[in-house]
């Protein structure tokens, strides 16, 4: 299992609490034998693969792209935007990341959020694990 983080931003990102967070979520889903890799981008990149992928011209928090074989999937995260969720949300910054990164981890499982329903299975598995965690 490897959990491979790139940090193309000029953001302090705790990449430990990341890297670990990640380990923990393939362990416990019995995905311990696939890769992840987890990419860290600015706002503008992530307006761009937002609009190319999803076709909404705007930034968003997080984006999963599923893999093949032993390769689970790339999940792309912007932290300015993590960051503002977190002030919106009255969260920290390190609380919204680890939320934000496993629902990025829940999409490459195949769930998904396109219904009310789905938005918040996602939501409450995310808190379930976060709560396991700590």
């Amino acid at each position: 299992m490897a959990v491979e983080i790139n940090n193309k931003t000029k953001n302090r990102i705790d990449l430990l609490l990341v890297k670990k967070t990640g380990e923990k979520f393939l362990k416990i889903k019995n995905k311990e034998k696939f890769d992840v890799s987890i990419a860290f981008i600015s706002d503008s990149e992530m307006r761009k693969l937002n609009k190319r992928y999803r076709g909404i011209d705007k930034t968003t928090d997080v984006l999963s792209f599923s893999g093949e074989e032993k390769f689970l999937g790339e999940i792309i995260i912007s932290y300015a935007q993590i960051k503002r969720q977190a002030k919106e949300l009255g969260n920290k910054p390190k609380d919204e990341l680890i939320f934000i990164l496993v629902h990025g981890l829940l999409h490459l499982l195949g769930y998904d959020d396109k219904t009310e329903k789905g938005r918040l299975e996602m939501i409450r598995l995310g808190d379930e694990f976060i709560k396991f965690v700590k």
